[in-house]
C-alpha cells in the first residue's frame, strides 16, 4: 500500500484501504495454510476471506466505482475492476468443500492480489483527482 499521495485521508478511502489489509492479511494466511497442507484451516480461511471480499466489493460498486462511472473519466477501468471482482468470487464461492481444488483457489488469491494493487495504486489515488466533493459527499454519507 503506498502513503504517498493522500487518498487515505479520504475516509472512504482510508476505511477501504484498511480492509485491503485485513483481506490480504487472511489470504496470505489461506495461500500458506495451503502451502502445508493444513487444507481444514484453509477451509475455515476460504470462508473467512468470503465473508470480507463480498461485502467489501459490494461497498466498493455501489458507491465509489458508481461515482467513477457515472462522472466517466474511469469507467472504462472501473468496468474491468467489477469484472475481476466477479472473477475472484465466481472461483472462491464455488469452491467444492469436500473436495477443493487448491490450485484454483491459489490462483484467485493470486488474481485478488494484483486487483487490490490496481485499486491501491491506480484507482484510489486517481479517484480523487477526478471525483468532484460533492461525490465524495454522497458515498461518504
Amino acid at each position: 500500500m503506498c502513503n504517498y499521495c493522500g487518498c487515505r485521508d479520504f475516509p472512504l478511502i482510508g476505511r477501504l484501504s484498511a480492509e485491503h489489509v485485513e483481506i490480504g492479511e487472511v489470504a496470505r494466511t489461506l495461500r500458506m495454510a495451503v502451502d502445508r497442507a493444513a487444507y481444514a484451516e484453509a477451509r475455515d480461511l476460504l470462508d473467512d476471506l468470503l465473508a470480507l471480499l463480498l461485502p467489501h466489493t459490494a461497498e466498493e460498486e455501489r458507491g465509489l466505482f458508481a461515482e467513477l462511472r457515472e462522472e466517466g473519466t474511469l469507467a472504462g477501468e472501473v468496468d474491468r475492476l467489477c469484472g475481476e471482482h466477479a472473477e475472484i468470487h465466481g472461483v472462491l464461492a464455488a469452491v467444492d468443500r469436500a473436495d477443493p481444488d487448491w490450485d484454483r483457489v491459489l490462483g484467485a488469491v493470486k488474481r485478488l492480489h494484483e486487483h487490490i494493487d490496481k485499486e491501491e495504486h491506480g484507482l484510489f489515488p486517481a479517484s480523487v483527482i477526478v471525483l468532484p466533493i460533492p461525490a465524495w459527499d454522497r458515498i461518504t454519507a
